[in-house]
Parts: structure tokens; sequence; C-alpha cells
């Protein structure tokens, strides 16, 4: 199990790297196509679009590893058993925010691809394309929640809580 949560963590870092370096091929190009005299049509659609990709496809990464940012000026102050209600209350309400989002984000994808709907730019793109990656990320990182408060319920650490420990005692 541990094995698939390592390649499933992975494939949310290598979707978001992928993203960010397709989009910085794409501007790069942009900049000699332009010096060029040439124009690549929608490209900065396409560089917003593969943007939001990078942010989603790295959440459920970034949220294992502890990176995203947390006020627990409140928390650090408690005492372990009293620590550990409030994180799974946390982990609780931020699972129901991201089933939330991640079905919303799946339903509205569904509905793109149902009503064939499409961009409104220069090249004529299927909109559920476009917010696929959105979706998706949502939905990784809500398995990445639902894995750090089935940790935290069975009495084990959560991960993001270990490497905040870890930034924590390097300081």
């Amino acid at each position: 199990m541990q094995t698939f949560k390592h390649y499933f963590y992975k494939t949310s870092l290598i979707l978001s790297g992928g993203c960010l370096v397709v989009m910085t091929l794409l501007i790069l190009s942009q900049i000699v196509a332009r010096s060029l005299g040439i124009v690549i049509p929608s490209s900065e659609d396409f560089a917003g679009w593969l943007l939001s990709a990078t942010v989603f496809f790295g959440l459920a990464y970034t949220f294992n590893n502890g990176g995203h940012i947390r006020v627990s000026i409140l928390l650090i102050r408690l005492p372990a058993s009293v620590r550990r209600y409030f994180e799974l209350f946390n982990l609780f309400v931020g699972l129901l925010i991201c089933t939330y989002l991640a079905y919303y984000t799946l339903f509205t994808v569904y509905d793109s691809f149902s009503y064939e709907e499409v961009t409104d730019t220069y090249l004529a793109v299927p909109l559920g394309l476009v917010q696929l990656p959105m979706a998706l990320g949502s939905l990784f990182l809500m398995i990445a929640v639902l894995d750090n408060f089935v940790t935290a319920i069975k009495g084990g650490t959560p991960e993001y809580l270990a490497h905040e420990d870890e930034l924590g005692s390097m300081e």
C-alpha cells in the first residue's frame, strides 16, 4: 500500500511539473516566434490553462508533504492529546470541503462534455478538456486528505504533520 501511495503522490508531482515545463516551453516559443514576426494562436490561453493545471495537479503532493501554509499558532501550544482531536476535526472539515470541490468540478467537466461546450478563444477547444486538470487535481487532493484522515483516525501521524514537524525542528 505504501508503494501505491508513493506512486500516487509522485504522479501528482510529475503531472504538475510536466504542465509547468510545457507552459514554459510554450511561452519561450511564443517569445521566439514574436521576434520572428510569427503569432502562435491562443498561446496565452494555453499558458493560462497549463498554469491552472500546474497548481491543481500539485495540490495533493504539496499537502501530503506539509507544503501548504497552516496557521498552527494555537495547535502547537495544545497538549498532544488535545491537538490530535483538533487535527482530526481540521482533517474532517478539509475532507468535506475537498469532497465538495471534487464533486462539483467533476460534475462541471461532465456537463461541459455533455453539452459539447467549447472555449470562446481563437482556437475552439472542448471546455471539458480545459476543466479536466482542475477536476482531477481536486480529486487527487481529496484522496490525499482522506488518506491522512484515515491515518489520523487509526492513531498514526499524518504525513503532512510528520513533514511539518521535521521542518519545525530544523528552525
